[in-house]
């Protein structure tokens, strides 16, 4: 492994590892956060940090450390008798394998009869305390809860110091602390200056808080890794009509290179945990959005000093639509990125079956980032890869144990979910493949109606102001037609050299989808799905750009958009059920395998050109 790489991002195979004695002493860790919360009738633990963030680090990972679940969406209730995990379909099959299911009991979000984990607080006995650590929650979230409580006299208590912490301080992580480094303007195209100003009008000369961390990264072009697989660093930023404010822990390395980055932008410095006491003493008017903003920011500004604004921030917007070097980035990383997946598939598939190698999901996973390695702009992984052979394949976010991973079978499905990032963009990608033997008919059924359901989502034109939301019954239409459907959204955004999950854009069914139009420049991933519980997963995924699309006609004078991909790996042949695609989708098929071939043809070497070329062969 490069040496940048493994001060950069932490292994897949030390993470899994780590995550390995998250799920032991159940019983034990239970006893002693009930006696932890004294008065306190329940307690929530949130996955969150105190800047909102999807990926948490070790020292916050309180729910994965309380309930042994290491998935990232979730959140635990513990009362005095009770615990309860609650979380969505992408993560059923992990949870249920995860939790000590004699002290814990599993709910399944969005399953009928299954409350949330807000409608479980409310069915406890009248006049609960209960108890939540106010950084780890939005003022709108603790609002809404704190009101729906009061109507059964419960109350919400915001405790001073996390029990979880309290009773973990033996074994908690410290708070990372790694190498901050200057983004490039060639691949930031903007200025932190120009970003500033730009923020300071859309906030109208109101102060705003930055606590997202790839905001903080975005807004200020800078980089770090304090957080697995996510290139942001642990700090706050204020700014206010006269000056900018970027709040660091004491023992953060900033380079000289940094030091004049941040004094050229006319950016002061200060200590992450003065970042409270400095707002209550400005004691002047924030603009904060309440679905982004923790609690315990709230009570420092005051409510007087509170100037909410609904919707997405300006910045979350901003990021979200990249500028043409950003655009830039993201196609050039791709396509260097899909060389090192050709010769990764290439090899896999001559190792398994002309060879008749034993090869483990984690050795795989092992081998396709040293590929990326290769590549000198290559910084980590974006997420730790899904090498899934057969029925591990149908738990949505799979992470193959270092120590004791599935062998691949070359005869059943196999599922590989990956990512990485470069300085120059992020990477998203799914392939499913079966490298030898007949599929069965419906498996090959079910994966020519994924495939037909991804052609849909990158052939979509649509009026500007369409949102993902309206997109996502578009998605789902070929596998509706045979009674199949996924759990998870049909695509999500993703970050230029940031986290690979990016809001606030994205094609699916949740409702804050459809607050947020499309628009060009704005990147998204195309990854319908299927699966089969115990049998096998099936995942196909691109990254798509937005862009302004061509018609023939304008109605009510608006423009049309569209999607261009900027993935180019080839579909699994194998698992196509020929009789089931249209002249339409063989088109696309085509098309795309050509696409494939002029990308990638002078970039390979001959093993995996030919692997390309037998899996680019035209269809008839």
């Amino acid at each position: 492994m490069a040496a940048k790489s493994s001060l950069f991002f932490k292994s897949l195979s030390f993470a899994r590892f780590y995550s390995i004695g998250l799920h032991r002493d159940a019983g034990r860790k239970l006893a002693a956060l009930r006696t932890a919360m004294d008065n306190l009738d329940a307690f929530v633990v949130p996955s969150e940090d105190a800047h909102q963030s999807e990926y948490t680090a070790e020292c916050d990972n309180r729910r994965a450390w309380i309930s042994g679940f290491t998935g990232s969406a979730g959140c635990a209730v513990v009362t005095k008798n009770d615990a309860a995990l609650f979380t969505d379909g992408r993560y059923f099959l992990q949870a249920s394998k995860e939790l000590d299911e004699k002290h814990w009991k599993l709910m399944k979000q969005g399953i009928p009869g299954v409350p949330t984990w807000q409608e479980y607080l409310k069915d406890l006995p009248p006049n609960s305390s209960i108890g939540i650590d106010p950084s780890v929650i939005t003022m709108e979230e603790a609002r809404q809860l704190d009101k729906e409580l009061s109507l059964i006299g419960s109350k919400l208590v915001y405790v001073t110091e996390n029990p979880v912490d309290q009773i973990r301080s033996t074994d908690r992580p410290s708070r990372p602390s790694e190498p901050i480094k200057v983004h490039p303007i060639q691949y930031a195209g903007k200025s932190v200056k120009s970003k500033l100003n730009e923020l300071r009008k859309a906030c109208e000369n109101n102060s705003v808080i930055v606590s997202a961390l790839d905001e903080i990264a975005w807004l200020l072009n800078l980089r770090g890794s304090d957080i697995h697989c996510s290139p942001v660093f642990f700090s706050y930023v204020i700014v206010t009509p006269q000056q900018a404010t970027l709040y660091l822990q004491p023992s953060a390395k900033l380079s000289e290179q940094v030091k004049s980055h941040l004094k050229e932008a006319g950016v002061q410095l200060a200590n992450y945990d003065q970042v409270l006491s400095d707002i209550r003493n400005l004691n002047q008017p924030f603009l904060i959005d309440p679905s982004a903003t923790n609690m315990s920011i709230c009570q420092a500004i005051g409510e007087t000093n509170i100037r909410s604004k609904q919707g997405p921030s300006f910045i979350s917007m901003a990021k979200a639509v990249k500028n043409e070097s950003e655009l830039n980035g993201m196609r050039n990383c791709h396509k260097r990125d899909a060389v090192a997946l050709c010769k990764h598939f290439s090899w896999l598939s001559e190792a398994l079956t002309a060879q008749k190698q034993t090869i483990r999901e984690s050795e795989a996973a092992d081998h396709l980032a040293s590929m990326r390695q290769l590549d000198p702009t290559y910084i980590g992984l974006s997420f730790d890869t899904i090498a899934a052979t057969g029925p591990n394949g149908a738990i949505i976010h799979y992470q193959p144990d270092p120590k004791n991973s599935a062998i691949i079978n070359p005869r059943r499905i196999y599922l590989c979910d990956s990512g990485a990032q470069y300085i120059d963009g992020t990477t998203d990608v799914t392939r499913t493949y079966m490298f030898d033997g007949e599929p069965t008919e419906f498996q090959k059924r079910a994966f020519t109606r994924v495939l037909q359901c991804h052609i849909a989502v990158d052939q979509s034109v649509f009026p500007q102001g369409t949102t993902g939301y309206q997109l996502d019954s578009i998605a789902r239409l070929p596998l509706w037609k045979d009674g199949l459907n996924f759990r998870h959204g049909v695509g999500h955004g993703v970050g230029a050299y940031l986290n690979v999950h990016e809001g606030p854009q994205g094609i699916g069914s949740r409702a804050s989808y459809n607050t947020v139009p499309l628009q060009p420049g704005m990147v998204v991933t195309n990854e319908p799905g299927y699966y089969e519980d115990g049998q096998f997963g099936i995942r196909i995924e691109n990254v798509l750009t937005v862009r302004r699309a061509s018609t023939p006609y304008r109605f009510g004078n608006t423009d049309s958009l569209g999607f261009e991909h900027v993935t180019f790996v080839p579909i699994g042949r194998k698992l196509l059920e020929d009789g089931l695609l249209t002249p339409s989708d063989k088109l696309w098929i085509n098309k795309y395998h050509q696409e494939c071939r002029d990308v990638l043809e002078p970039l390979l070497d001959n093993k995996a050109l030919s692997w390309l070329e037998r899996e680019t062969e035209p269809l008839r």
